[in-house]
């Protein structure tokens, strides 16, 4: 797998240090609150995990799955939910926490469906921003890191299923995923 990167983006220890600047943050603004941390699956479960144990107020987690991608490498725009949250949102104080935004139309949809059920408060919290890629204007609330236009994997993110257990985010050889 190593040989399949280009070059590392973000070592495990950067990550480690954005994730506890995130989740000192989310204590400070949610502190007395008990806010529901939405992972958006399967890319963000290792970022959420890492982040929840940053988190020092009492929170809850649930868990939803949608798939726009397949197996390719950019959004087909459409956006099936596989698992929906177990939980009601309505008067909570919800974070959505994603693995990245890029085109922004995956998230929209799902802040949207979310904004629906009446939750009290919604956000969103992303580990990578790509602006480059954006045709629907979302914003962050909690961001990691801004990168440019390139197909990165590892911390959870994959390609065709691939690469989400390397420990640091690295960009993927235009080679592996062109089949030149």
């Amino acid at each position: 797998m190593k040989d399949d990167i280009k070059e590392v983006l973000f070592t495990e220890e950067q990550i480690a240090e954005i994730v506890k600047k995130i989740g000192t943050e989310i204590s400070r603004d949610y502190y007395g609150k008990n806010p529901l941390i939405i992972s958006v699956l399967k890319g963000s479960f290792i970022f959420m995990a890492d982040l929840v144990r940053q988190i020092t107020i009492p929170c809850s987690v649930d868990f939803m799955s949608i798939s726009s991608y397949g197996k390719g490498m950019k959004t087909s725009g459409e956006v099936k939910i596989n698992k929906d949250l177990d939980s009601k949102i309505e008067g909570r104080d919800v974070i959505v926490v994603e693995d990245i935004l890029d085109s922004g139309l995956t998230l929209s949809y799902i802040l949207d469906m979310f904004r629906a059920r009446g939750p009290k408060s919604i956000a969103l919290c992303a580990l990578l921003d790509k602006p480059e890629r954006r045709k629907i204007p979302v914003k962050t609330d909690y961001s990691g890191f801004t990168i440019p236009d390139e197909f990165v994997v590892g911390y959870g993110l994959d390609y065709a299923e691939k690469y989400r257990n390397l420990p640091y985010i690295g960009v993927l050889k235009p080679e592996v995923y062109s089949g030149k």
